[in-house]
């Protein structure tokens, strides 16, 4: 086991899941997986693993930013040998393309700017696997499941003191959307030679101020979720 997991080696499959909430890996688990075991409670990062449509599966929450989801990614890359990582987190919209409650496919990230927290190179633009971004591009169609692919920012500030002015220079580089995590997951499955995408659900939104409610964020992530394991089971 490592440091931060107290899975064995085996205890998880290699496609993962990555949502930042614990309460939210132990929904997807619950509700999606067939016969779904906890591997994981250490510091409350609850990860699980069970089958969607026959194939093992897990579930690893990441906490929130960058320096939280490394920790996790690398672990689970570097000494559980998981071959694919599928990000199904949050996000915030900048487009008006992209509804509240609204699913964004992140086809390229880069960094908010240099000043964005982004550390071990990430500033650069990155994307995900090629495979698995075109399979969840026709699988969305297929399930009729509304989405936006495109670049997305990543930052691992979340209070800053410009407010809504900083997203500016994304804007008009039409980024749809800004997350903490996405740089970190195209950039540390490069290095380990696995396969990354990134998928994220609406919850704020930059252009008008709308905001979900929490109480309302596990049934908005039911379409991702589906999504994010039909991908899973192709892979």
């Amino acid at each position: 086991m490592t440091p931060h997991n107290e899975a064995e080696k085996g205890d998880f499959a290699e496609t993962v899941l990555l949502p930042g909430d614990p309460e939210r890996a132990e929904w997807m688990a619950e509700t999606f997986l067939e016969a779904p075991r906890c591997v994981n409670r250490r510091r409350g990062a609850l990860g699980f693993t069970g089958r969607y449509r026959g194939k093992p599966v897990s579930i690893q929450s990441t906490g929130i930013g960058v320096s939280s989801f490394l920790i996790y990614a690398h672990e689970l890359l570097d000494f559980h040998g998981v071959k694919t990582l599928i990000r199904t987190g949050t996000c915030g919209g900048l487009s008006a393309e992209v509804p509240l409650r609204g699913l964004v496919v992140s086809q390229s990230v880069r960094a908010e700017n240099a000043d964005s927290g982004q550390v071990f190179g990430l500033y650069a633009a990155a994307g995900p696997d090629p495979a698995l971004l075109a399979r969840a591009l026709q699988r969305a169609e297929t399930l009729g499941i509304e989405h936006r692919a495109g670049l997305t920012i990543c930052s691992d500030i979340f209070y800053h003191p410009k407010g809504r002015a900083r997203y500016a220079e994304a804007m008009a580089l039409g980024a749809l959307a800004v997350d903490m995590e996405t740089s970190a997951l195209y950039r540390i499955s490069a290095h380990f030679g696995a396969r990354a995408l990134s998928l994220l659900n609406v919850v704020d939104h930059v252009t008008n101020g709308e905001q979900t409610d929490y109480s309302e964020r596990q049934e908005l992530f039911t379409d991702m979720t589906r999504l994010a394991l039909e991908v899973a089971a192709e892979s």
